[in-house]
């Protein structure tokens, strides 16, 4: 009896195209997911079972051009397959949807909160987080959850994602020397998640601080010393012994 694998007609992700062609608008919408990758990698440097991708075409329908998000979480997956890395994400392959969609808005808008947020409903992936940094009145960080099919808005920054086990959310500081508002991991007690850079650095001021703290208790260790030698001398000079009070 001959044996029948659908996926076999389907292509894979080394004949699918890898990329649309289409430029960023800025570089947030690459700095960005690249810096949330990069704190993943450090949060979780022995898991091997999760993927992220960024400015990845995503496959749900051989006939159909992927959708690109600025960025994507995938949990189930290899982090990798080979040194050559995926050119894709091609759902048919993964049998995984992504569990996190994130989109930066440009100042030209692409759909971010209608059609892009129908399809990554529609697709049933989990939560869609958008960030847009120009605005000034409304929240710039929005984190919405499917219930029913239909995303619904948590409030909070950061928002914890517990089928993650991290919170995401957004405030200043410091990526590649560039100081501004920037998207981070979250543990569950609210603190961020440092970068390689910040451990450094938090690093260096331990060490610093503790040759400062060594420093201080041979300076008292010393003083401590002088005014024992001037008490014997003092005692010297009144005719005692010192050491017979010992």
């Amino acid at each position: 009896m001959l044996n029948y694998d659908p996926l076999a007609c389907l292509p894979s992700s080394e004949e699918l195209p890898d990329s649309d062609d289409t430029p960023v608008d800025n570089e947030l919408q690459d700095l960005i997911p690249g810096l949330l990758k990069a704190l993943l990698a450090i949060a979780w440097p022995e898991r091997m079972d999760w993927f992220f991708g960024v400015d990845m075409g995503i496959y749900y329908d051989p006939d159909l051009p992927p959708i690109v998000p600025d960025g994507f979480l995938s949990l189930g997956v290899e982090r990798f397959y080979d040194e050559n890395l995926r050119p894709s994400y091609v759902l048919w392959e993964e049998n995984k949807l992504p569990i996190l969609v994130l989109e930066v808005v440009s100042k030209t808008y692409r759909g971010e909160y209608s059609t892009k947020k129908a399809e990554y409903a529609r697709l049933g992936i989990l939560y869609y987080v958008v960030y847009n940094p120009f605005r000034s009145r409304k929240p710039r960080l929005e984190v919405y959850k499917i219930v029913n099919n239909v995303y619904e808005l948590h409030d909070g920054n950061p928002v914890w994602l517990p089928e993650i086990g991290l919170g995401i959310g957004i405030e200043r500081g410091t990526y590649l020397g560039i100081p501004r508002e920037w998207m981070y991991w979250y543990n569950q007690q609210g603190q961020r998640l440092l970068t390689s850079e910040e451990k450094e650095k938090l690093a260096q001021q331990e060490v610093q601080q503790a040759k400062q703290e060594v420093q201080q208790a041979e300076q008292k260790a010393q003083q401590a010393q002088q005014e024992t030698q001037l008490l014997r001398e003092r005692l010297r000079s009144l005719g005692i012994d010192p050491d017979s009070l010992t």
